[in-house]
C-alpha cells in the first residue's frame, strides 16, 4: 500500500459526510448523534479489542521516551498558547493542545508505519502511550469543566474511568492483555462488528461538522499555528530528543515519522462530546491530514 492510498479513504469518507450534511440527508443533529455513537459505543469497542490483543512488553524504551517528550512539549505549548495567543476559554484549551500534538496512531498510523518503517512495533507503543497517559489527562481536564466552579474533586476524578467509556474500555483491554484473557467468541465477534464502525463513522461525523456556520469561528492564523506545531514542531522536537538519547537510525526514523502523523480524528470526537472547540478540532484534523502526506514523505526521505 502506498502512502497516497492510505490517505484516500480518509478524504473520501470526510467528503461523503460533508455532502450528506450539505444535502440534508442525515438531519441537523447528525454530527451530535454520530459523534456520541462513536464515543460511547464504537470507539470503546475498538480500543478494548486493540489493547486486549496487544502485548505490553517493551513499553517505556528510549524511542518511546523521545516520542513522549515531543508529544508533551507540543501538547503543553498548544494548551497554554491557546489562551495566550488566541484567548481560548479554559474548556477549549485541552482540545487545542490535543489538536497540536495528539497523533493519528491507529487507522492512518498503521498503513504509514507499514509503508515507511516496515512494521508497526513502535506504533503499538505509541498507541499505549496515547491511551494510558495522554487520553486520561485530556479527558480528565475536559471532565473538570462540568463542575460549575471548575474544581478538581478527588472523588469525581477517581470515578472518571467508570463514567467515561473510552477510559473504561482501555483499562479493561489492558487488564485482559496483562492476564492473557480473551472475550468469548460470540462477544468478540459482536465487538469486532461494532469496532469496525468507529473510524468510518468518526470520519463521516467529521465531514458533517465542516458544513455550517462554525467555520467563521476559526481564525486562519490559529489553524496555521496548530498545523505548524503538529507537522513541523513535533517531528523536530522528536528528532532532537532522539539525537540526545543516542537513538539508532531506524529508531530515530520511527520516532520522527510517528511524531509527524496528523491530528487524530478522536480530537474532534472528544471536542464534540464535551462541547468545546469543535470547529478548531475538525479543521485541524482535515488540514493536518491533507498536508502530512508531504511532510511525512519529506521526513522519510531525509532520515531514511
Amino acid at each position: 500500500m502506498s502512502m497516497v492510498s492510505a490517505f484516500v479513504p480518509i478524504w473520501i469518507l470526510t467528503a461523503v459526510g460533508y455532502a450528506a450534511r450539505r444535502w440534508g440527508l442525515l438531519g441537523e443533529a447528525a454530527t451530535a448523534v454520530l459523534g456520541r455513537f462513536v464515543f460511547h459505543l464504537a470507539m470503546p469497542s475498538a480500543l478494548f479489542l486493540t489493547l486486549s490483543r496487544m502485548p505490553l512488553s517493551g513499553f517505556l524504551g528510549l524511542p518511546l521516551l523521545a516520542f513522549a517528550i515531543s508529544s508533551a512539549t507540543v501538547v503543553g505549548f498548544g494548551w497554554l498558547g491557546a489562551s495566550r495567543l488566541f484567548g481560548r476559554k479554559p474548556d477549549e484549551r485541552p482540545i487545542w493542545g490535543m489538536a497540536a500534538g495528539y497523533v493519528n496512531s491507529a487507522n492512518l498510523g498503521i498503513p504509514i508505519a507499514t509503508q515507511i518503517l516496515g512494521n508497526v512495533s513502535f506504533l503499538a507503543e505509541v498507541v499505549l502511550l496515547n491511551v494510558l497517559v495522554m487520553t486520561p489527562v485530556i479527558l480528565g481536564a475536559l471532565d473538570r469543566r462540568r463542575d460549575p466552579a471548575g474544581r478538581i474533586r478527588i472523588r469525581h476524578l477517581t470515578t472518571l474511568p467508570v463514567r467515561n467509556p473510552v477510559i473504561l474500555a482501555s483499562l479493561l483491554g489492558i487488564a485482559c492483555s496483562a492476564a492473557g484473557l480473551h472475550p468469548p467468541q460470540v462477544l468478540g465477534a459482536a465487538l469486532t462488528l461494532l469496532s469496525g464502525a468507529a473510524v468510518p463513522t468518526a470520519l463521516i461525523a467529521l465531514g458533517t461538522s465542516l458544513h455550517g456556520a462554525d467555520a467563521s469561528r476559526v481564525e486562519p492564523a490559529e489553524l496555521a499555528v496548530i498545523t505548524v506545531l503538529k507537522l513541523v514542531a513535533q517531528p523536530l522536537v522528536a528528532w532532537a530528543a532522539g539525537l540526545a538519547l543516542h537513538l539508532s537510525g531506524p529508531e530515530l526514523l520511527a520516532v520522527v515519522v510517528c511524531a509527524g502523523l496528523p491530528t487524530a480524528q478522536n480530537t474532534f470526537i472528544y471536542a464534540q462530546e464535551y462541547g468545546a472547540g469543535e470547529a478548531v478540532a475538525s479543521r485541524a484534523v482535515v488540514v493536518t491530514t491533507t498536508l502530512s502526506l508531504a511532510t511525512l514523505a519529506a521526513a522519510a526521505t531525509m532520515l531514511g
